[in-house]
C-alpha cells in the first residue's frame, strides 16, 4: 500500500494529538497541497470542531495533572481517531486494505498514546510546571513538523516516526521503573513518619 507510510505517521501523531492531525490533514487537503486527504476530512464543520478541540488540548496539555486526566479521557479517542484517519487515507471501500490501514493507524496511535501518557505521569512527579509546558510544546511542534513532512516525503517521515515510537517505548519502560521506585520510597517515608509520630505520642502520653 503506497499510502501506508502516511497512515503510520498519522497514527503516531494521532496518539499524541489527534485533533492536530485531523486539522492539519484537512487544511492540507482543502488548500490543494495534497490529493491524499479524503474530502470528509476537508469539510468545514470537521475543521471547525477539530480546531476548537485542538485549542482545548493545547491548554489542558500544559497544566500539571490536568494533562494526565486529559490523557486518560483520550485513551480511547486517540486510537479510534488514528484508525479512522488511517482507513480514510487508504480509501472508503471497506476492502481488506482499508481495514489493514485502520488497524495500523489505530495500533500505532495506541502505542504512542501510552508513551505520551506514561511520560506525563513521570513528569508530574516533579513539582515544577515548566517541564510540562516544554514537553507539550515539543510534542505539538513534533506532530506539526512530522505530519507536514509526511506530505512531501512519507517514507522518510514514517521512518522517523518509527524511531520516535521505539525510543518512546524504551523511555517509557525506563521511566516506569523510576516511577515505581519513587512511589515505593514515598510510601516508605510516609510509613516511617507515621511510626515516628505514634512513637512520639506514646512517649509523650502521661503514665496511668
Amino acid at each position: 500500500m503506497s499510502v501506508l507510510p502516511l497512515v503510520f505517521t498519522s497514527g503516531w501523531a494521532s496518539g499524541i494529538n489527534a485533533y492536530a492531525v485531523v486539522l492539519l490533514l484537512g487544511i492540507f487537503g482543502a488548500t490543494g497541497l495534497t490529493d491524499e486527504v479524503p474530502a470528509s476530512l476537508q469539510r468545514t464543520d470537521v475543521l471547525i470542531v477539530a480546531g476548537v478541540l485542538f485549542l482545548c488540548d493545547v491548554v489542558a496539555d500544559k497544566i500539571p495533572y490536568v494533562d494526565s486526566v486529559w490523557d486518560s479521557v483520550h485513551t480511547v479517542i486517540r486510537p479510534v481517531a488514528g484508525a479512522t484517519v488511517g482507513a480514510l487515507l487508504a480509501g472508503q471501500s471497506g476492502s481488506l486494505s482499508d481495514i489493514a490501514a485502520g488497524a495500523v493507524g489505530g495500533s500505532t496511535a495506541l502505542l504512542s498514546h501510552f508513551v505520551k501518557a506514561g511520560t506525563r505521569m513521570a513528569i508530574n512527579t516533579s513539582p515544577e510546571p515548566f517541564s510540562n509546558i516544554a514537553m507539550s510544546i515539543a510534542e505539538d511542534l513534533g506532530v506539526a513538523g512530522l505530519v507536514t513532512f509526511a506530505m512531501f516525503n512519507p517514507e522518510a517521515a514514517a521512518a522517523i516516526a518509527a524511531v520516535l515510537l521505539a525510543a518512546g517505548l524504551a523511555l517509557l519502560i525506563f521511566l516506569w521503573s523510576r516511577i515505581r521506585r519513587f512511589l515505593r520510597r514515598r510510601a516508605q517515608r510516609r510509613e516511617e513518619k507515621r511510626l515516628a509520630a505514634e512513637a512520639r505520642a506514646r512517649t509523650s502520653s502521661p503514665p496511668r
